[in-house]
């Protein structure tokens, strides 16, 4: 007898994700890809700017095939609904009443404004979570100001201490202080939806990037609190000669050698005689003679093939990697044998490799599936759930609040 396939962690959650760009987004895929009901709540004929960001899979913009939006809707249904309208507003208050969590990105006091705030949509359901997640929170002298996965990243401290002490701060790749809002808005949003079942009451979870960008300075903030000491300076690729990415024949090698590790690293290099070398010999020696030992391992390198020494590397239990280029990282042979890529149809774009779980769950496991065309699930939300009468329907779209 076939066993029914294991639920979703989440099957029981039902989620109105409002949001646009990539925090809210991200949250929201989150929530969907372990089993929650997420719809996404898009604006009539436009929808969510992400759907005009790049890349797209013919290299032609097309509002349904770009991998942005692809990838950050994963397992959502789909509405369009002008929440600025009126009438708009009226029809969210109605999908509020059998929701979980509402998640927005608007501009703080905008939902307010619209009679949409959060105390007016407890007073329509007292359980619910509403996630908000804004560049600065919602108070404070910056609260109004707009703002980017840029802006976050300066404010946030944390582009202060990426790059070269002789160069501009370094912005690091992509949306990671988005993503980095959105994973904190997940377990947020998990946490509340956990307290509202137990205490019956639902409850307002604020998000602002800077705050989440600052919580994640490692010791650089308590450094600085206690002592007054600035320990988040640029230091480079080199932080020193045994801690740093060095270039090699075909990339580049990651070094983290702590004192322990140092006769793991001599014997991959092959140079087993430096151990007795009085430069090197105790921590306090290579410190001392930092550079000289910063140029062995330089020259060393420059002569090495990353996935050799990372092999070899493996074998001896040493502290070196190989640097991934995205070509290294679809052919990983360990995200390989763990399935972590999958293949997902869409009806517009075809077939595509999206990434996997960031974590698994082995009762309730993970599920791949697909972003949802705009509008795509009008008819099923709004006629067959919500009970609109197909006339009040049919004029909700010519007006285009729907």
């Amino acid at each position: 007898m076939t066993e029914p396939a294991p639920e979703g962690a989440l099957d029981d959650l039902t989620v109105l994700d409002l949001s646009e760009g990539v925090a809210g987004a991200y949250c929201g895929k989150l929530l969907a890809d372990y089993g929650a009901d997420v719809i996404k709540v898009e604006r009539p004929g436009t929808g969510d700017p992400a759907r005009r960001h790049g890349p797209f899979p013919d290299g032609r913009p097309h509002p349904e095939k770009s991998a942005l939006f692809l990838y950050l809707n994963t397992n959502k249904r789909g509405v369009t609904l002008d929440v600025a309208h009126p009438r708009g507003a009226a029809v969210l208050r109605r999908m509020v009443e059998d929701a979980d969590v509402l998640i927005e990105t608007f501009r703080p006091g905008y939902l307010a404004d619209l009679g949409l705030g959060y105390p007016a949509l407890r007073e329509v359901n007292p359980d619910l979570v509403m996630t908000s997640i804004t560049a600065f929170g919602q108070d404070g002298p910056y609260a109004g100001y707009r703002s980017n996965n840029l802006v976050a990243l300066a404010l946030g401290g944390q582009l202060g201490m990426t790059g070269s002490p002789d160069r501009e701060p370094l912005k690091s790749a992509g949306y990671q202080a988005e993503y980095q809002a959105g994973l904190h808005a997940f377990g947020a949003t998990l946490a509340a939806v956990f307290g509202a079942r137990i205490a019956e009451a639902g409850q307002h979870v604020d998000i602002a990037m800077v705050e989440v960008l600052a919580s994640v300075l490692e010791t650089a903030m308590p450094y600085y609190a206690y002592w007054g000491k600035d320990t988040g300076r640029r230091r480079g690729n080199i932080q020193s000669a045994i801690i740093g990415i060095y270039p090699c024949a075909d990339g580049y090698l990651g070094v983290h050698a702590m004192a322990r590790n140092w006769p793991a690293l001599l014997r991959l290099m092959e140079r087993e005689d430096l151990a007795e070398d009085p430069r090197f010999k105790e921590m306090r020696d290579r410190v001392q003679h930092n550079d000289d030992l910063e140029a062995i391992i330089y020259e060393w390198a420059s002569r090495q093939r990353k996935d050799e020494v990372h092999r070899r590397a493996v074998e001896l239990r040493a502290p070196v990697v190989a640097v991934h280029t995205l070509a290294d990282l679809f052919a990983s042979p360990q995200l390989r044998a763990r399935g972590y890529f999958q293949d997902v149809d869409h009806p517009a774009a075809g077939r595509l490799t999206y990434p996997g779980p960031p974590f698994r769950m082995g009762a309730t496991p993970w599920r791949a599936g697909r972003a949802p065309l705009l509008g795509e699930h009008n008819d099923e939300v709004y006629l067959g759930e919500l009970g609109l009468e197909p006339e009040e329907y049919r004029e909700l779209r010519e007006l285009g609040v729907i």
